[in-house]
């Protein structure tokens, strides 16, 4: 992949609920990915394209409203050489929504580079990062291993959207970076090579 070819980057927003942190999460990562000027972001908002919650069985049919739904987020997945998943932490864990996009894809994610930016109370959302780097494991995707993560997300950010710690720019930087070097390498070995599960 040629060094000046921006990279598309799909941005999860896994939180579903009503009155959710996570828009202001992704709004900051997102202007950090557009002021790099080599990555593209597609924020994959699962409020707004919500994914079914019910699966068929191995060799079912879907019906027409199923593939419908997937039609809003699959071509985006497929057509991105990596991710960042922004995610809360629910009880020790990440929400149902975002692993319901997870399990209702497959080669997506397979040898594609998953950057974390995490927030929630005390754990600031580890713990939800450290669930996702196992399941993502077993789809052959690649974590990277710096993340950004937000203790007390509430109090986090002041009132224009800015993280109140100054070292939160620095570890965007760091995640993306790495995130841009994995991609690249990753993308130019399946050009090469296809990737076989």
């Amino acid at each position: 992949m040629p060094e000046n070819q921006n990279l598309q980057v799909a941005v999860l927003l896994g939180s579903t609920r009503t009155g959710r942190f996570g828009p202001a999460v992704a709004d900051w990562l997102l202007g950090h990915l557009e002021a790099r000027g080599d990555m593209t972001a597609d924020l994959v908002d699962l409020a707004v394209t919500p994914l079914p919650t019910v699966m068929p069985s191995f060799g079912g049919e879907l019906p027409p409203e199923q593939i419908a739904m997937l039609g809003a987020v699959s071509p985006r997945l497929e057509a991105a050489d990596a991710f960042v998943f922004v995610t809360p932490e629910y009880n020790h864990s990440f929400p149902a929504a975002l692993k319901n996009a997870v399990d209702w894809h497959n080669h997506q994610w397979h040898a594609k580079p998953v950057g974390f930016v995490s927030y929630g109370g005390l754990s600031g959302g580890l713990r939800a990062v450290e669930q996702l780097r196992v399941v993502m494991a077993e789809l052959n995707a690649v974590t990277i291993r710096n993340t950004v993560s937000f203790h007390g997300a509430a109090q986090a950010f002041d009132e224009d959207g800015t993280p109140r710690d100054p070292g939160a720019t620095a570890a965007a930087k760091t995640m993306l970076d790495q995130l841009d070097w994995w991609a690249r390498a990753l993308k130019a070995a399946r050009q090469t090579r296809p990737f076989a599960a």
